[in-house]
């Protein structure tokens, strides 16, 4: 599995107690690593981190990216051998109500990675994962590409755009020569689902969290299309990326897109039918019911291009729509109904995972 280059090495994760960083922390305990975990809190009560344990796992710094002082501690003294950096405000929503905390965290925060990574002296990966709103979205159909225009309409997309020009100027100062021990490359991906997330407005959390309460969830927009993914599907990309850029410096400062096939494009309304079919429901009249509060623009249409992903990097999707909602409804009926030992549960899932791509002969699964 991505030809065991992770096993035994020293993987830094900023971010480690979100949902996608705890998802991460946990397959990579699973491939063998040590980790090393930079979060300046728990973000969710319920929080996926501390459903897992993972803290008892894992080496656990808890420090904020925007204290630069700080990062150059860890980073120089742990000496990485790869970093993953996550930690952001990741809410649209907070970013209308506090735009400096969103701006602060996700441009200073960022900056400050590559700041103390620059000064190291082993050879270390780095993986900067942005989001598929660092593009301006004029909602085009044909999906956007890693030389479309970045930018953004409200503050959350422009800090993820203002973010790209920061790594992209540390790269051509600090990072291109082919001399070099490190390397970094930026991945971008968005509507990202699955087991637990406990974010704020998000709607299968809001749905979970309903239906956990036998409460009727409360949609907006249920005509709005997403290119919905299993979280393990950009986890397998941000992986295979860093396992290709220790070996090919062509890669070096390149950004890839990874989501869905490009059909995979359901209405929130049809997300949330399919999701509440693992939820034994009697009366369909109890799954939701359209609001009409938007609280903020809220783009209909956002879909990424991901061929430079499969042409640069053999990397193709792994699950279609309905291993999606599976994946994800089971998790969430099993945490709610079941009181399931969860952490085996998510690895039960993250083997099944490797298991189908191992079938369908991806190339990360060598």
């Amino acid at each position: 599995m991505f030809k065991e280059i992770y096993k035994n090495k020293k993987i830094l994760i900023t971010g480690n107690t979100g949902f996608k960083g705890s998802w991460l922390t946990a397959w990579l305990i699973k491939l063998g690593a040590n980790i090393i975990g930079i979060a300046k809190d728990i973000p969710t009560n319920p929080s996926i981190f501390e459903e897992l344990k993972l803290e008892d796992q894992i080496k656990f710094y808890k420090e904020d990216v925007r204290d630069l002082s700080k990062m150059k501690n860890i980073i120089s003294k742990e000496k990485p051998d790869f970093i993953f950096h996550l930690a952001a405000q990741p809410l649209v929503l907070t970013s209308y109500n506090d735009p400096i905390e969103t701006i602060s965290s996700n441009v200073m925060g960022t900056a400050n990675i590559l700041e103390s990574m620059k000064n190291l002296h082993n050879k270390c990966i780095s993986i900067i994962i942005t989001s598929d709103k660092a593009y301006d979205n004029i909602e085009q159909v044909k999906g956007y590409k890693e030389d479309d225009k970045l930018g953004g309409k409200d503050i959350y997309s422009g800090s993820k755009g203002a973010a790209e020009l920061i790594i992209k100027s540390y790269y051509y100062s600090f990072l291109k020569s082919s001399n070099s021990n490190l390397k970094i490359a930026i991945a971008r991906a968005g509507n990202v689902i699955g087991g637990g997330d406990w974010a704020k407005d998000r709607i299968v959390v809001d749905c979970m969290k309903a239906w956990s309460e036998n409460k009727v969830a409360e949609i907006r927009s249920p005509n709005a299309t997403r290119p919905w993914q299993h979280v393990l599907e950009p986890l397998s990309g941000y992986l295979h990326l860093g396992s290709e850029l220790s070996k090919n410096n062509d890669l070096n400062g390149e950004p890839f897109n990874f989501g869905p096939v490009s059909k995979q494009n359901p209405t929130v309304k049809k997300l949330i039918v399919d999701l509440s079919k693992y939820w034994n429901f009697q009366n369909k009249n109890n799954v939701f019911k359209i609001t009409n509060d938007a609280i903020f623009h809220e783009a209909k249409l956002l879909k990424l291009n991901c061929s430079k992903a499969s042409s640069k990097l053999k990397w193709y999707a792994n699950l279609n729509y309905k291993d999606t909602v599976k994946f994800t409804s089971e998790w969430y009926y099993d945490f709610y109904k079941k009181d399931k030992k969860i952490f085996d549960k998510t690895l039960q899932q993250i083997t099944e995972y490797e298991n189908m791509a191992k079938e369908k002969a991806l190339k990360w699964t060598e």
